[in-house]
Formats: structure tokens, sequence, C-alpha cells
């Protein structure tokens, strides 16, 4: 069924419509765009948790642009697919390099920032939000753990809340798929499963090729599958029974970004008894929020670009530890 341009008119596809709306809000700061943007009672889903409601929405830009007034974001990918015929799911990756004033001098910030956001007739509604906060503070050379202290993992709401989708390239949370690039999306989450959530790591030769890409937090880059299994224990080690969930997928073909993109959010779940990576054990479960976007080429993973915030995972095993911050009604997005 062809997607009614209603789901992203004035602009000529879901790709341009993204691409220029975030433009609109955030490098030319019209932020009173969010109220025509937005539902009013939009969900967004961080890593910290969930804001409900247009205002914080509005509230959380105005605080973020204050915070660095010089920021400029790219779109790196778009990877959209049609939700009915008047709504979309795009998966946004945006790569920003900008300038932070550090002890008097000025020091550039690489990070990239995933919005999965699902339109009905050119209006958000819900969408799902990771940064990658632990490239600020490696670059600006601020104590991870101090900047997870002043933070407060406010908990979720809503579809985060419910089971992932038992068929999720049939239904995912956002709503019913059109089923398309079956081979590969199937390629891919067979990857997770038996790589990420099973420890097949010997698997990884199956899925990629040799000459892998993975860019990941940290504004760091990956190199062939023994490193993509060493960088995979890393994260996973904290937590060894760590597996991993798919909310969403969607699937996506176009020359401008190397051709079929597919994006998995997903969210990891573990207990946090393993390797003292951030500091003293707590034997306390936390979720992690994340997006993988993965280029397949000749049906194999080429490359993935995934985004999850570390700072906000520290600060849910401090608040476990009753380090943390005092809950407050801080800004979550």
């Amino acid at each position: 069924m062809p997607l009614d341009p209603v789901a992203y008119l004035p602009y000529e596809d879901p790709d341009d419509f993204i691409r220029e709306v975030t433009d609109r809000i955030w490098i030319d700061r019209d932020i009173d765009h969010i109220v025509e943007n937005y539902e009013p009672d939009s969900i967004v889903h961080t890593s910290l948790g969930t804001v409900v409601g247009r205002d914080g929405v509005i509230e959380g830009s105005t605080m973020r642009m204050a915070e660095t007034p010089g920021h400029i974001g790219q779109a790196e990918d778009v990877v959209w697919e049609a939700r009915g015929d008047d709504a979309f799911l795009s998966s946004h990756l945006v790569f920003s390099v900008d300038e932070h004033l550090v002890d008097g001098r000025a020091v550039p910030v690489r990070k990239r920032t995933v919005a999965n956001c699902l339109y009905r007739r050119g209006r958000m509604v819900e969408e799902w939000v990771v940064r990658d906060d632990l490239a600020d503070c490696l670059q600006t050379r601020r104590d991870p753990d101090e900047a997870a202290r002043a933070l407060t993992f406010q908990g979720y709401t809503g579809s985060m809340l419910e089971e992932p989708p038992a068929d999720v390239l049939a239904l995912g949370v956002s709503g019913a798929r059109a089923d398309g690039f079956r081979p590969e999306c199937e390629m891919v989450l067979e990857f997770v499963d038996e790589v990420w959530s099973r420890r097949r790591l010997h698997r990884v030769n199956d899925f990629m090729v040799r000459d892998l890409f993975l860019h990941t937090v940290g504004d760091r880059t990956v190199i062939r599958p023994q490193h993509y299994q060493s960088d995979l224990l890393a994260m996973v080690g904290p937590f060894p029974d760590a597996r991993f969930a798919v909310r969403d997928v969607q699937a996506h073909h176009s020359p401008r970004y190397a051709g079929l993109r597919v994006a998995v959010l997903w969210t990891m779940h573990g207990t946090y008894r393993g390797v003292p990576t951030f500091g003293p054990l707590t034997g306390s479960p936390v979720t992690v929020l994340g997006v993988s976007q993965f280029l397949v080429q000749e049906g194999r993973i080429v490359k993935e670009v995934r985004v999850y915030d570390e700072i906000s995972l520290r600060a849910q095993i401090n608040a476990s530890r009753g380090d943390g911050s005092a809950p407050v009604e801080a800004n979550i997005y």
C-alpha cells in the first residue's frame, strides 16, 4: 500500500521530512515548531525514562540548546518504513561535531544520536531517542562517574513496560509492518539472538564480512570480527545474564546511504553482578535502551552503528547503590 503524502507533506518524502524538520528545530532554533510537530500527548522514551506530553519535549529541547548553543547535527542516515497508509517510523542517525569550552579552550566533541520517531499524518506520536553522552565525557575529559551522579533515572512507562513483540517482523511497538526485505531482516535478528544474547561469538563470521566496521559509544570505531567480539564482551561483561529484546525493526534501501540498512530498536536487560566496570557490584537489574543500524550488502552485514547511553546506565547503577543524585523532576529529554 503506497504511503499517503499526508504522512510527510509539505516535504518530498519521509527522509526529506525528518531532515528538514530536525534542522528547523535544532539548527534554525525554531523551538516553537515542536508545537506543530508533536501531538500534545506525545510520548518520548529516553535513556533516563519516559517523557509524557509535548511540554516536556519543549522544555528539554530548550535546556539542551542552552547547554550547547552552537550545536549543529547532520543526518548520517535515515532508515524509514511506512506504518499503514498515513504514518511512518524513521530511525534518524545524527552526527555532530560541536565545540565545548573546557578550561578556557575550545574542544571539538564528536558524537552520535539516534531518534526513532513514529509520525502519523505529519505529527509525532511516539519517539525513542538515545545519545552517546559517553563521547562528551571522554572528549571533554569529564569523569563519567561524576556525570552519572548528576543524573536521575526516572523509569519507564507505557510501551517500554510491555513485553517485546512476539513477531517483531509482523508487528513492532510502533505498529504493523509491511514486511519488506524479510531475508535481510531475519538475518539481522538471528545475528542479534545468536551473537549478542546467546554469546555464540564465533558466529560473527557467519553474519558479518571480514572487513566490518562498528561505530559505537564513546565515539569509538571497531574493525574486524575479533575486535567486534571483544567489544561485545566488554559491553555484557558487567551483566553476565544480559539478554537483548528487539522492540522494533525497519528496513530501507537507498543509494544515498549505500544501500539496504536495517534499524533495530533494542533493550538490554541484565544484572550488575559481573565484571565491576562501573564500581562495586550491586546485583541490581538494569535496562539499556539502544538502536543499531546495520548496513547489509550481498546478504552480509558490513557495518553497524550502535548508540546507547552509558552515562545513563551508570546512573541506574548509582541509584541502586544510593549514591546518585536525589530524585528530582529534571530534564531527561
